[in-house]
């Protein structure tokens, strides 16, 4: 039996963290330019950042006299372009040019709108809508992006007028020339837009006030002092990144270690080696992020792992399994991983980041209820096992802020027996949605019908509360979330009925189903009945399943093909997704034609014994892609297809990077992140090697490496437009 903590009964947590008050000067600055540049007055020479460009090498490091003097450099140079109040466009691969631009934008008190740099030759709805609505008036970024920027404005409108500033080539002589903006706790910091839809993303405004009270939530809640170290690599233009491995930091006054998430899903042992090497107390990421580790690190990779010195190993952004937590705790304890370390936590955009979590120390929360029960939204301590479904706590609130649980139609509290959406208040909820007025009255004023108390924030989320712990059980909304990030369906629907032109419009559901512990994106959708007959399903599915990696960066685990009028809908035309997800689970769909992806057949795969760099040829190359692509599918290598796309066999954006970083460390060449995302079969990939001359440079590479001594085993290099890899949205 694990050494969970096992919640049958009613047993409150009753104990207090034990958290000694910072010492690394005052935390009661009202902006967070006041408080950086009380950093850079009291802690000059003391290290903020530093980045690690490939994961393990340090690129560039930051102490905060530095981060302060390119701030101002910054904000100088913008308010020649800006106004106060004003929108600036930040489009930055993860490093420290993003921090010193998203504090120059504060410290002009220009509005930040972080977001990710445009994708390569394909277009990219969501950064235009982004662009679009936030009514930006300048574009900060990177000399390098930049220069590829202006020979795609004429192909973008929303970039045709805005002023282009690029940061990392400014004269930071400049900083004299800065004056403290006009602003105060209130003061827009800026726009987290929410994830998810490419349809209508929502721009939360976060104010100075929202991040300082969250920080100082997550200080005590996280149980941080001035000894904490962090490291991370969670992407730096969404919340969880920014909010918690960015503002953090620097609201403690400690040092911070950062790589790009690319590093980390091309080699996620390099997360490891970071905390093992820089002895952090804090590091985490969404919980897919631990099976992967679990799944990739070798035990020769874990042997030189000491993973004593994480204290919180926090988890968010998706659904938190127990399982999860079992195997990665089973695999690292021989590298010193302690379970009490594991830090389920819950939080959005919407409260600037952090809702719930901890204590400290405390090993997770496992409430067991009765399974049938809870579907009825009811809790009822279990006394079956065979009836029993495990559900993990994500904690508790911290300082002021309130979470109560609502019944969502009648907008009455819940009992601890019931299951109700989580309402939050507190001066950590953001100000609403950017010029959304009615969405804004909608979401964040919600008021209980007997009392009147309020305003909450209606998270959309269910949950019930068990003796002040927050457990969550679902979404009320139809929302999909994938590796931590969330798509709306509607988006997904769309892509899917303008894929071909045997689909119906308005007549099709996605869905997600979870499938061996993950969530898996499931696709239904009538077919318009002049193509019934000589229907080429095989064609549908193929361009169904293209379209939604294209678009939303996504793999489908099924698809279903129906007859008109055999979808679920109401009376009013409406589909019903939830009827239509029942009764796929129950196998009651009729179908045309259905496809699901390969499933993985328990096969054991042994190490392929492949010749050395200096021996590839094209026929090697595309048999160590057949392996590979068999191995991570789980299905005999007979069974793969060389022309079929990569997303055939489940093969996400997520998994194309590891292939890159595979393939990598095979040949002993430095490959763009993205070259298995832009060459998506074994086909095109091998040729694509191929053009690239990779047999014959890779002779040469190994041969000169072995005349000097080096590592071929080199890191592959990122792309600064990449796909959005992001993984933790909102």
């Amino acid at each position: 039996m694990s050494n969970e903590t096992v919640l049958k009964t009613t047993s409150p947590r009753t104990d207090t963290p034990s958290v000694a008050v910072n010492d690394n000067g005052p935390t009661q600055s009202s902006t967070l330019v006041e408080l950086l540049r009380l950093r850079a007055e009291n802690q000059p020479d003391k290290m903020a950042y530093t980045f690690l460009k490939d994961g393990e090498t340090i690129d560039a490091s930051l102490t905060y006299a530095q981060l302060d003097h390119r701030a101002r450099a910054i904000a100088a140079a913008l308010r020649s372009i800006a106004s106060p109040g004003e929108r600036a466009l930040l489009l930055y691969p993860s490093g420290l040019d993003f921090i010193a631009a998203f504090l120059g934008c504060l410290y002009a008190g220009v509005i930040a709108v972080p977001t990710y740099p445009p994708r390569r030759n394909r277009p990219d709805p969501r950064f235009e809508i982004i662009a679009d609505d936030a009514r930006a008036s300048v574009v900060l970024t990177t000399e390098e992006i930049l220069s590829e920027l202006d020979s795609r404005r004429t192909k973008i409108s929303e970039l045709r007028n805005l002023y282009s500033l690029a940061t990392d080539g400014l004269d930071l002589d400049a900083a004299s020339k800065w004056r403290m903006p006009d602003i105060d706790g209130d003061t827009l910091a800026f726009l987290q837009y929410t994830s998810g839809s490419t349809g209508s993303p929502k721009g939360v405004m976060v104010s100075h006030e929202n991040l300082l009270y969250n920080e100082e939530m997550v200080k005590w809640g996280f149980g941080h002092t001035e000894e904490t170290i962090f490291v991370g690599w969670l992407p730096l233009f969404h919340d969880m990144g920014l909010v918690g491995n960015v503002l953090q930091p620097l609201y403690l006054g400690i040092p911070c270690t950062l790589m790009s998430p690319v590093s980390f899903l091309q080699k996620p042992v390099r997360w490891l080696q970071a905390i093992s090497r820089y002895k952090a107390t804090t590091s985490g990421g969404p919980n897919f992020a631990y099976d992967l580790c679990a799944e990739k690190v070798t035990p020769e990779q874990m042997a030189a792992l000491d993973l004593s010195s994480w204290e919180v190993a926090y988890n968010g952004a998706e659904p938190v399994r127990a399982e999860t937590l079992e195997k990665f705790t089973e695999t690292f304890a021989p590298c010193g991983f302690r379970r009490e370390a594991f830090y389920p936590t819950y939080g959005m955009a919407e409260t600037a980041l952090f809702v719930a979590g901890g204590p400290k120390t405390m090993p997770p929360l496992v409430y067991e209820v009765e399974k049938a029960a809870l579907e009825r939204h009811r809790v009822v301590a279990s006394s079956n096992e065979g009836n029993a479904q495990k559900i993990l706590g994500c904690g508790r609130t911290w300082l002021a802020q309130k979470v109560i649980i609502a019944d969502p139609e009648t907008l009455l509290p819940c009992s601890e027996q019931q299951v109700g959406e989580i309402w939050v208040s507190g001066k950590n909820v953001a100000h609403g949605y950017w010029n959304r007025p009615e969405e804004t009255e909608q979401t964040f004023q919600a008021h209980l019908a007997d009392t009147g108390e309020g305003p909450f924030l209606r998270t959309g989320d269910l949950g019930f509360l068990k003796d002040g712990e927050l457990f969550v059980t679902g979404r009320r909304k139809d929302l999909i979330i994938i590796y931590g990030q969330n798509y709306y369906p509607q988006d997904i629907e769309r892509t899917v009925e303008r894929s071909h032109e045997a689909l119906m419009i308005g007549s099709g559901v996605a869905f997600s189903v979870n499938r061996e512990g993950e969530e898996r994106l499931v696709v239904v959708q009538e077919v318009q009945r002049t193509f019934l007959r000589g229907l080429n399903a095989e064609a549908v599915f193929e361009t169904i399943r293209q379209a939604i990696f294209e678009r939303h960066e996504l793999t489908v685990h099924a698809i279903f093909l129906l007859k008109p009028r055999k979808l679920p809908k109401t009376s009013s035309g409406k589909v019903q997704r939830h009827a239509c997800r029942e009764r796929f689970l129950a196998e009651e769909l009729e179908s045309v034609a259905n496809w699901e992806r390969p499933q993985g057949q328990g096969i054991s795969h042994p190490t392929v014994s492949f010749p050395s760099p200096l021996e590839v040829t094209e026929g090697l190359i595309r048999d160590w892609l057949i392996a590979k692509i068999a191995q991570l599918a789980d299905i005999p290598q007979q069974q793969i297809e060389t022309n079929r796309l990569f997303t055939h066999y489940g093969l996400d954006s997520t998994g194309a990077i590891g292939l890159s970083g595979d393939l990598s460390g095979w040949l002993g060449q430095t490959l763009p992140a993205t070259i298995a995302y832009e060459n998506p079969s074994i086909d095109s990939l091998t040729q694509h090697l191929i053009r690239l001359q990779i047999p014959n440079s890779t002779k040469e590479r190994d041969s000169s490496n072995k005349m000097k001594g080096n590592d071929t085993n080199p890191a592959p290099k990122t792309s600064f437009f990449t796909p959005d890899f992001s993984l933790i949205h909102n």
